[in-house]
């Protein structure tokens, strides 16, 4: 039987490959390091865990959930919005359960794009905005994320004719892959952006909390007017360490909540009710959770960033995400680089190129790993290369 032409076109999903490649060393006996794959190695908080287990408990929470979520949870997600951004969310109309942010990114073009519609997508970027607007029939026009522009895209440099056709815009800081911040300035333009091509801009906000040195992270929502033209998906898989639990939200302009709960209503039955109130507990406890994970990440990019200088990189510390973004040597493509790596210093490094196009000549690494771990991959690093040159 032959496969949908949406499946054909669709590519093997990034870190499908990463992980196939780590299984394949591990089958040599190698002893890989991975600085590949985004996801987070710290334990979920213990009152997180507690919270799921008294509810699962109970028996009443073994039965459908509603798709679009709990009300307790979704008060949650508002009363974190206010006391967070200062922004005022309806829990009624304006918030929708996720069963983990990527669902409801991936679910959105659903909602808005017919075949040959235009999404505006950043490359390099998540794979998933993409890839949902691939599935539901559109087509990406990329906003090229470039260095010399800190990873802002131009919306100047979008042309007239697809600004116009456009139907979603994905933004994402602090921003995964590069790890690029924004300031509020910038939402501001893309709000004004928005309202003159009536485009709906989708914030995905999955790293607002893992940021360092003292930089607050702003929400997209905290621009003025950003719910007239858009939402904005929250995880709580980065700041509470529930990559696995798979549960988030959509907040914003209540059309688009709407119909993304409308289209949830018929693809799935929501997020399992002990989970959301597990991840209530987390929104509605003490945030040193939050504070000490970030410091434990801004202890591994201190240590990372040393060692990266002394092979040879010329970087700053990000100011958010988990991530580093960098050049690869003269004389290899993301991919070759990234093999040479593995090969000969068993370390895990993700290609750039796997971010899109404008992501070849890079390659990311992830501290998602224990301090001497990194300290360990950096050696084999060195010892396998030496000195790098840009």
């Amino acid at each position: 039987m032959e496969q949908a032409q949406r499946i054909q076109k669709l590519p093997p999903y990034l870190f499908a490959r990463i992980e196939r490649k780590v299984a394949e060393a591990k089958e040599k006996g190698i002893d890989v390091i991975s600085l590949g794959i985004g996801d987070p190695d710290q334990p979920t908080p213990t009152h997180i865990i507690e919270a799921l287990k008294k509810a699962a408990d109970d028996p009443t929470n073994h039965q459908y959930p509603t798709s679009t979520g709990m009300m307790d949870y979704r008060n949650s997600i508002a009363n974190f919005y206010h006391n967070r951004f200062g922004v005022d969310i309806d829990p009624k109309q304006e918030v929708v359960a996720l069963i983990g942010s990527k669902e409801g990114i991936a679910n959105i073009s659903y909602c808005y794009v017919n075949p040959g519609d235009i999404n505006l997508v950043p490359d390099p970027g998540y794979p998933v905005y993409g890839i949902g607007t691939l599935l539901a029939g559109g087509e990406s026009y990329l906003m090229p994320l470039l260095e010399e522009n800190e990873y802002l895209p131009d919306l100047s440099k979008i042309p007239e004719d697809i600004a116009k056709k456009a139907k979603l815009m994905f933004i994402n800081y602090p921003n995964n892959p590069t790890g690029a911040i924004a300031p509020l300035s910038f939402y501001e333009d893309v709000v004004a952006f928005a309202k003159k091509y009536d485009i709906i801009v989708c914030s995905d906000a999955a790293y607002t909390e893992v940021t360092f040195d003292g930089y607050v992270a702003p929400s997209f929502m905290q621009a003025k007017g950003a719910k007239e033209v858009g939402i904005e998906f929250f995880s709580l898989s980065k700041p509470f360490n529930m990559t696995g639990w798979r549960v988030g939200a959509a907040v914003g302009r209540r059309d688009v909540i709407e119909a993304l709960g409308r289209i949830k209503s018929n693809i799935d039955s929501g997020a399992f009710q002990a989970v959301q109130l597990a991840a209530k507990a987390g929104l509605d406890g003490s945030y040193d959770y939050i504070r000490h994970t970030q410091s434990v990440y801004s202890e591994r990019m201190d240590v990372c960033v040393a060692g990266l200088k002394e092979l040879g990189w010329d970087i700053k510390k990000p100011q958010g995400t988990f991530y580093i973004w960098l050049r690869v040597p003269r004389g290899y493509t993301s991919a070759e680089f990234a093999e040479f790596v593995l090969e000969k210093a068993g370390v895990i490094i993700t290609p750039g190129n796997g971010y899109g196009q404008y992501g070849e000549g890079y390659f990311r690494i992830s501290l998602c790993i224990d301090k001497d771990r990194i300290v360990e991959a950096l050696k084999r690093m060195k010892d396998a290369i030496g000195k790098i040159e840009l």
